[in-house]
């Protein structure tokens, strides 16, 4: 795993694990004052003349939208790279590309499907780089579901978090996010689905630090009981296509998060979901669209979060 790479004039974040505690709530924290300043019509254009490229090899609607509109809300601009369009589609390395974009933009936000390459885009670049989803880690992601708990329920440490269904990029990173916050966590999946080790490690290794529990668990039932947030996310993520018969057979029904499942946890328990979700597959329709989802919320705080991580590591605030 990959950790921080921080200088006198760079800070990447591929991961939760390259973020601090201290960092998560400094980053929480200026989202919250972001998102108060733009809905009061009081936004500062904190990052004019600022540039953002943004490299997807994975489609995008939350990513995409959030980072650009977070850009032009404050003051900045983002450009969109295609892989297909940019000469990575004709051979060029990337670690070409990392050194060529340098010169240009002042970070680099990269959506890709091996983790490796926004390592090494990293690696090879002179300016910040965020990993914008990468087969391992989702940190946007998860900063947004932070938030959003701390909204919803006041605090983070001390909370109890469920994941039902597959150990992936979204529930690696959020292990390690709930235990630099002290959320305690349990991950439900079937055998060989889990999350990757070194994720569990790590997440159990901050967990001590700040009373986090990290437990992993094949009984769904048990781990839904008494938590305060119950999270999941698609069975067949970008890329898992041609096991989508094997997934489903495998996670269905006892993974999805339904009614049955939600009155296990707490009674003022919230639903999550970094979407897009498949109603009638991960979850049922009565729960997402029910009283308990705050799967918008989420969504919409991915949006003050990236401002939040842009100013912090392009040096703004």
């Amino acid at each position: 795993m990959k950790t921080l790479k921080t200088s006198l004039s760079k800070k990447d974040v591929l991961s939760i694990a390259d973020l601090s505690a201290r960092e998560i709530n400094s980053i929480l924290t200026l989202a919250g004052k972001l998102k108060r300043e733009h809905k009061s019509g009081n936004a500062r254009p904190l990052l004019r003349g600022k540039t953002l490229g943004m490299i997807f090899q994975k489609p995008s609607t939350r990513t995409r939208v959030s980072f650009e509109v977070g850009m032009y809300q404050l003051g900045g601009e983002a450009m969109y790279l295609s892989a297909s369009d940019i000469q990575l589609s004709r051979g060029e390395t990337i670690q070409d590309t990392a050194k060529t974009l340098s010169l240009y933009l002042d970070c680099i936000m990269a959506r890709v499907y091996d983790h490796k390459d926004v390592q090494t885009l990293a690696d090879y670049a002179s300016i910040p780089v965020i990993n914008g989803l990468s087969d391992e880690f989702h940190p946007c992601q998860i900063l947004a579901d932070l938030l959003t708990m701390q909204e919803h329920k006041k605090k983070l440490k001390g909370l109890s978090l469920t994941w039902l269904g597959d150990g992936d990029n979204v529930c690696n990173d959020l292990m390690l996010g709930c235990a630099k916050t002290g959320v305690s966590m349990t991950v439900a999946c079937p055998k060989g689905y889990e999350p990757l080790e070194e994720a569990v490690r790590l997440a159990r290794t901050e967990g001590k630090k700040t009373g986090a529990d990290i437990v992993i668990t094949e009984d769904p039932t048990a781990a839904a009981k008494d938590a305060d947030i119950v999270v999941t996310d698609t069975f067949v993520s970008i890329g898992k296509e041609g096991e989508r018969a094997t997934r489903e057979a495998t996670f269905l029904p006892k993974y999805q998060v339904n009614s049955d499942i939600m009155r296990l946890a707490k009674k003022d328990a919230i639903f999550m979901h970094c979407l897009p979700a498949k109603r009638g597959m991960e979850v049922t329709a009565d729960v997402i669209d029910g009283k308990s989802s705050v799967v918008w919320p989420e969504a919409e705080n991915r949006l003050h979060v990236q401002k939040a991580l842009l100013c912090l590591i392009m040096k703004a605030i």
